[in-house]
C-alpha cells in the first residue's frame, strides 16, 4: 500500500500525494490499508488457492494476512468480520454451514472457483476380488466383504478411513443409517490419509477411504468410488427419504461446486479486492497438477503458486484491473 506522507504542510504536497494514490492502482484509492485475512485449512489444494489469491492481491497493493482456521468453525470469524475470505467451501461437505452463514447476511458467497468437487468412499481395484459386487454400496453389507476390509483394530467389522473430523461429511451417520458393518476411523491429517493409501496400495492391503477430487490420488491409483444411493437434499433433511425411514444420511455425498465465501463487508472495505476474488477461477486440471507438484514432487506451496502466477500474468491481471 502507498503510505500517506507525514507532516504535509502545503496544498502542493497534498496534490502530489493524491496523484500518487491515483496512479498506484485499485488498492490505493479509497480502500482500507488493513490486512485482508484469508483462511488456511488442512489440505494442499486449499493452501494453493489461498496462496494464489493472496499473492495476486499483494500485487494489486493490498496487505494480506494468512490465518489458520477450522473449515467449518471459521464461519463464526467470517460473520464477525475477524476473518475475511475463505477460498474453498466444498458443496460436498460445507453447503449447510455456508447456507446458514449467508442467511445471516454477514457472510457472502463470492461465487464458484471453477473447480468441481467430488468426495466419496473409494477402494483400490484389487479389492474387487475380495468383495464381489463392488462398487455397489450394498456389497459392503455382506459380513465377508466387511471382514475383507477389516484390520486388527476393527475386526470383524470393516474399516473405513475417513478424513479429519473437521472436514464434516457425515460418514459416521452414513454407516449407522445404512446399517453397514464398518467402523469409521478418522485420519488426523490430510497427509496421514494419503500416506495410509500409499502404504496399503504398495502392499495390496485392504483399504477403504475418503478420496476427493481435484487431487492426484484418483489419477495415480487404480480404483473406484463406492456407488451409494444418489444424494438429494431430502436425504440430509428428511428421515423418511431413502431406505432407512428413521435416519438421515442414507445416501452418498453431494457433488458440485467449490465456492469462495467471505465476510459481507469485503465489498465495501476493499472493493477492488472484492472484484478480484469474485473473478478468480481455476479448473480441476490445473489444480490437480499443482497438488501433484507439492504432494508428490516435494515442491513448496509458495513456489508452485509463484510458478502459476508467473505463467498466467495476462489472466490474473484482468482480475485486479480497474
Amino acid at each position: 500500500m502507498i503510505a500517506t506522507g507525514h507532516g504535509l504542510k502545503s496544498a502542493c504536497a497534498g496534490l502530489a500525494l493524491a496523484a500518487a494514490l491515483t496512479i498506484a492502482g485499485p488498492a490505493a484509492a479509497q480502500e482500507s490499508t488493513d490486512p485482508i485475512k484469508l483462511t488456511l485449512h488442512d489440505w494442499t489444494g486449499q493452501l494453493i488457492t489461498t496462496e494464489l489469491m493472496g499473492e495476486v492481491l499483494k500485487k494489486a497493493g493490498y496487505s494480506v494476512e494468512y490465518v489458520q482456521a477450522d473449515y467449518l468453525a471459521q464461519f463464526a470469524g467470517l460473520e464477525a468480520g475477524d476473518l475475511h475470505v475463505a477460498m474453498e467451501m466444498w458443496e460436498t461437505t460445507g453447503r449447510d454451514a455456508m447456507d446458514a452463514a449467508t442467511a445471516t447476511g454477514k457472510v457472502e458467497n463470492f461465487g464458484a472457483t471453477g473447480m468441481k468437487a467430488k468426495e466419496e468412499w473409494w477402494f483400490p481395484e484389487y479389492m474387487k476380488e475380495k468383495c464381489p459386487g463392488l462398487p455397489n454400496w450394498e456389497a459392503l453389507k455382506d459380513e465377508k466383504c466387511a471382514e475383507a476390509f477389516s484390520t486388527a483394530e476393527t475386526a470383524p467389522k470393516g474399516r473405513y478411513l475417513g478424513g479429519p473430523v473437521t472436514w464434516g461429511g457425515f460418514d459416521d451417520e452414513r454407516v449407522a443409517a445404512l446399517g453397514l458393518p464398518f467402523e469409521v476411523i478418522h485420519a488426523g491429517t490430510d497427509a496421514a490419509l494419503f500416506a495410509e493409501l500409499e502404504s496399503a496400495y504398495q502392499r495390496q492391503a485392504p483399504i477403504l477411504l475418503w478420496i476427493y477430487a481435484p487431487h492426484w490420488a484418483p489419477a495415480k491409483y487404480k480404483g473406484e468410488w463406492i456407488e451409494f444411493p444418489e444424494y438429494t437434499k431430502e436425504c440430509y433433511t428428511d428421515p423418511k427419504w431413502g431406505s432407512n425411514p428413521d435416519a438421515l444420511y442414507d445416501c452418498g455425498k453431494p457433488f458440485g461446486e467449490i465456492w469462495k465465501v467471505g465476510w459481507a463487508g469485503v465489498k465495501d472495505k476493499w472493493p477492488g479486492a472484492y472484484k478480484a476474488i469474485k473473478a478468480f477461477t481455476i479448473d480441476n486440471d490445473e489444480m490437480g497438477k499443482m497438488i501433484t507438484a507439492v504432494d508428490l514432487d516435494g515442491k513448496k506451496v509458495a513456489d508452485v503458486a509463484a510458478e502459476w502466477i508467473a505463467a498466467n500474468e495476462a489472466r490474473w491481471s484482468e482480475w485486479i484491473k480497474k
